[in-house]
């Protein structure tokens, strides 16, 4: 029997044989050959005799072959773990250890290769033992954890299948939705409203990797009808627009957009009246969530963009909030924290984690926050030290971590600091080995064989010691302050 996800996916393959289900830069697929290269997929699984609820990598980059990747893992009763295809080896390897896998599916190899089962590799390892957290699974998503180390949030079929329908109580996704997917697949956000336009019948047109003119190009040519950015994106169109305001024309009638679905930062009240602006027929909808809790735990629209800009909103269907410690006065600061049926299963071999993450059945979000209004939260800062840099979210401690495994790096200490382009920059403060004296780009080629690109260091600052709170303690405040105020210099 499929997994409810599959049986949805399944069910939109059944009645919309001939329609277009995803398009990418390359090829597109109806929803019949969706289902055919999916199944390709599945077969070479159980004849590798995958176990039930065994994780298994699928390498995936805004591709339509992606999509039958994953249904295809989901037909056979595994869990897909996302990884983007540009990740250095040491990544997949880093991932495959953390989940055991002993398969890894690329769809779009298999398409490259010309074989059906081209897309599913074996690797040469025992199978992984059984986990009772696995049981019903759909994902297991790498998320960045304030311990330096990814978690990897394990997201059942049920969960996610319940947040899809209450997402679309209010999305109102059908077979007419055309819909631009410029987030990558391998974060949240991406994923379902990928998935939600698929379940639904509707037509997905991938952009391997966003830029401003290729996404109102794509806008135009494929009569898109709906579209999810993250504020980062919205203020790269904006600055493409002032240096070439012909382009966008596109926004504005006949244009067929109605829908902008922006979440993954805070997109402010200035971001939020200038893209309202820019998108004149369509409705923008802000949307707040973790991965832990399927996202789309908040939403903003509209009376309250205008009254309560800035703000994440209201709860959104199957969603419950508090603020711990704000002492049950509205206005008060305190930990938002949120109870929903859609919660994960819990953080992949990691029960301590996943104890940690809870407080009496509410997810800990590390965010702090307030009541605006009744039921209306804003936050007002990050109780965790996550850099939220263009939507993608990354632990300082990771990257810290790594850059200490280069031989010329005795000390490290890494930051985010506010930039108007990407919401916040990665910068990273270097003390070399004595004797040493490595340069930032160096750094920089080291560094990209051993993290994903979006966690590299923007920019790189050296010095002989590292800034000192007043407890003695190395302090990240400290020196995002030397930064913002010019103290010291940094390289690019």
């Amino acid at each position: 029997m499929n997994p409810p996800l599959a049986a949805a996916l399944d069910l939109a393959c059944r009645t919309f044989p001939g329609s277009l289900a995803v398009q990418d830069e390359r090829e597109s697929l109806t929803y019949a050959a969706l289902s055919s290269r999916a199944q390709a997929s599945t077969e070479a699984l159980i004849a590798g005799q995958a176990n039930a609820d065994e994780p298994v990598i699928v390498v995936v980059g805004n591709r339509a072959a992606d999509f039958a990747s994953i249904l295809g893992i989901w037909r056979a009763g595994c869990v897909a773990v996302p990884s983007h295809f540009t990740a250095p080896p040491a990544v997949l390897d880093a991932l495959v250890e953390r989940t055991g896998a002993r398969f890894v599916v690329d769809g779009a190899a298999g398409e490259a290769s010309g074989e059906a089962c081209g897309a599913v590799r074996t690797l040469d390892r025992s199978a992984p033992a059984s986990r009772e957290l696995l049981r019903g699974a759909a994902f297991v998503i790498f998320t960045s954890g304030s311990t330096g180390l990814p978690k990897g949030a394990v997201i059942s079929h049920r969960a996610l299948s319940g947040k899809l329908a209450a997402n679309d109580a209010y999305l109102h996704f059908g077979p007419e939705s055309r819909t631009l997917l410029a987030l990558q697949i391998t974060f949240s956000f991406g994923i379902w409203v990928s998935l939600l336009t698929l379940a639904r019948g509707g037509s997905l047109f991938a952009l391997q990797k966003f830029d401003a003119e290729r996404a109102l190009d794509a806008i135009a040519t494929h009569a898109i009808e709906r579209v999810a950015f993250v504020p980062t994106m919205l203020r790269a169109i904006l600055a493409h627009g002032e240096r070439d305001p012909a382009k966008l024309a596109v926004l504005r009638e006949p244009c067929r957009l109605r829908l902008l679905m922006t979440g993954g930062e805070s997109l402010g009240a200035r971001l939020c009246a200038a893209a309202r602006s820019l998108f004149p027929t369509a409705t923008l909808i802000d949307i707040y969530g973790l991965t832990e809790t399927a996202t789309s735990d908040f939403v903003l629209q509209g009376g309250d963009l205008d009254a309560y800009a800035g703000c994440i909103g209201r709860p959104a269907p199957g969603v419950e909030f508090r603020i711990a410690g704000a002492n049950g006065e509205r206005g008060e600061t305190g930990e938002l924290q949120i109870r929903t049926q859609f919660a994960m299963n819990g953080y992949l071999d990691a029960p301590e984690l996943t104890e940690a993450a809870f407080a009496d059945g509410y997810f800990r979000t590390g965010d702090l926050a307030r009541e605006r209004a009744p039921g209306v939260v804003e936050l007002v800062g990050r109780a965790k030290e996550i850099i939220s840099r263009g939507g993608s979210k990354v632990a300082p401690l990771e990257v810290e971590q790594a850059l200490l495994q280069h031989p010329d790096v005795a000390q490290a200490l890494v930051t985010g600091v506010p930039d108007a382009k990407l919401g916040e920059r990665i910068h990273a403060l270097i003390i070399a080995r004595r004797g040493s004296q490595p340069s930032a780009e160096a750094l920089r080629a080291w560094a990209a064989t051993r993290m994903e690109k979006y966690k590299l260091p923007d920019v790189w600052h050296f010095g002989s010691e590292l800034p000192l709170g007043r407890t003695g303690k190395v302090d990240r405040g400290s020196l995002r302050e030397l930064i913002v105020t010019g103290s010291i210099a940094g390289a690019k």
